[in-house]
């Protein structure tokens, strides 16, 4: 039996939201030029102290930017970034590739994480590693140390884009993605592999790492991008129709909340995905008495962590966040 899609929904005048939604090219620009700035310029400071011990402070700084290309392909998946259409592909498909996402199949698993979040049937596919994930302890800590996703390299979404590319047909491509769109799928993951293939042709060229660190696996080091992710819907209920209990909002400061693009108010984003992410904060204070409070990351984890080691010994554990009464 499906999941029923009527959700939860605040009381809000629909000429606000109407206001909220409007989309311009200014605020993506704004966030775009200063992004790819500073991301070139670590990488130039990554390849003039390589060698030293300099570059593993410029490397840190230049993976944890290039972590944020998650916001990017999330704001541009929803074509919310940029009034144009061109504009948000352009640079959703860039971000995709930044973030080892192949972009059809994203774009479809992410609609239906939006329709059905925290779903069992349909299955949301992005809740796996969220709300549906039971590691150990160690398990989870293990995922904050920078390059320990080689651990699981065999798990990781270069399997499944390998898999495309080689006309495997997974479990997510079936139930997610569109049968006419399958073939886009399949193409854009063999463009992806060509690209890596270059990629370590021109290392092994050149005889030198750097070509790998900076084009081909800075996201296995992003670690500051999985402590905002990890928040958005760890730990809590699947099933349930209302995004105040099945998602996570939480407080970052300036610079991380520039490179997390806003995404920190996730309830709000999730309860009105049309509205861009420069916006959310001006949402969150229309619909604030009816949200649960907005944690500090370290609220958060407070909550989570000893949500991590109850989960994992009963599978069904969840936390259940306060709502306002008057809601």
């Amino acid at each position: 039996m499906q999941v029923s899609n009527k959700w939860y929904s605040p009381n809000i005048d629909r000429a606000v939201i109407k206001q909220l939604s409007k989309r311009s090219d200014a605020p993506g620009w704004w966030h775009m030029i200063p992004y790819f700035t500073i991301l070139i310029a670590l990488g130039v400071a990554c390849t003039y102290t390589y060698g030293t011990w300099w570059f593993l402070l410029a490397y840190f700084a230049y993976c944890t930017l290039w972590g944020g290309s998650d916001a990017i392909w999330h704001e541009c998946g929803h074509r919310t970034a940029f009034k144009s259409r061109r504009i948000n592909d352009f640079f959703y498909y860039i971000a995709s590739y930044m973030d080892n996402f192949e972009p059809i199949r994203w774009r479809w698993s992410h609609t239906l994480h939006h329709s059905y979040t925290g779903a069992t049937d349909p299955h949301d596919f992005e809740s796996d590693h969220q709300i549906f994930a039971k590691p150990s302890l160690f398990g989870f800590l293990l995922m904050f140390v920078p390059g320990s996703a080689f651990l699981t390299l065999h798990k990781s979404l270069y399997v499944e884009i390998i898999q495309h590319a080689l006309g495997v047909k997974t479990k997510v491509m079936m139930e997610a993605i569109p049968e006419r769109e399958r073939w886009k799928c399949k193409a854009v993951s063999q463009i992806f592999c060509a690209i890596w293939a270059w990629i370590l042709i021109l290392s092994a060229i050149g005889g030198t790492w750097l070509p790998i660190l900076l084009l081909l696996v800075p996201k296995f080091f992003a670690t500051l991008n999985i402590v905002w992710g990890i928040t958005q819907h760890w730990g809590l209920p699947e099933n349930v129709k209302d995004h105040r209990l099945s998602t996570r909002s939480v407080k970052l400061n300036p610079i991380f909340s520039f490179i997390y693009w806003k995404m920190e108010y996730h309830i709000e984003h999730h309860m009105f995905p049309m509205v861009p992410s420069y916006n959310l904060p001006k949402l969150h204070e229309h619909i604030k008495h009816e949200l649960p409070k907005t944690q500090t990351l370290w609220e958060a984890y407070k909550e989570i962590i000893p949500a991590v080691i109850k989960k994992y010994k009963d599978p069904s554990y969840s936390i259940r966040q306060q709502v306002p009464a008057q809601a």
